[in-house]
């Protein structure tokens, strides 16, 4: 996998919920409740952010590190968000666990094992910080 493709496939990992979802119906929890309409942003260490804004239809965009626009779909599955990206098309699709505290986001790794901080943010942002 090229490293773009890495860069994709990890911000992907870097979101998930705190209820499951039954097949073919996304009802929102608190957690992912607070998402819509507001920005997910997974930061990277060298400072860089990639923005996700999720759905309440299942559907979620975004922007890359390098400013390149992102599609896809998520669901929530065990407690987490799984989300699959059409945009640049990535096959299969990556779960992590999603901050729950908007204040103050969460530590975690990318699948790569790189250390990212995942914040919620008010609004629909395009630039971090703002």
């Amino acid at each position: 996998m090229n490293r773009t493709l890495l860069s994709f496939a990890a911000a992907l990992a870097a979101f998930s919920l705190g209820a499951p979802v039954s097949a073919g119906a996304v009802a929102p929890s608190a957690n992912v409740a607070a998402a819509f309409g507001n920005t997910v942003v997974s930061i990277d260490p060298d400072g860089r952010s990639r923005k996700i804004w999720l759905r309440p239809d299942g559907s979620w965009t975004g922007l890359s590190r390098r400013g390149l626009d992102l599609a896809g779909k998520w669901t929530a599955k065990d407690g987490k968000v799984c989300m699959s990206q059409s945009k640049p098309r990535l096959f299969g699709s990556l779960c992590q666990v999603f901050p729950t505290d908007p204040q103050t986001g969460i530590e975690t790794r990318d699948p790569t094992g790189t250390p990212i901080r995942l914040k919620l943010v008010k609004g629909h942002i395009e630039k971090y910080p703002a």
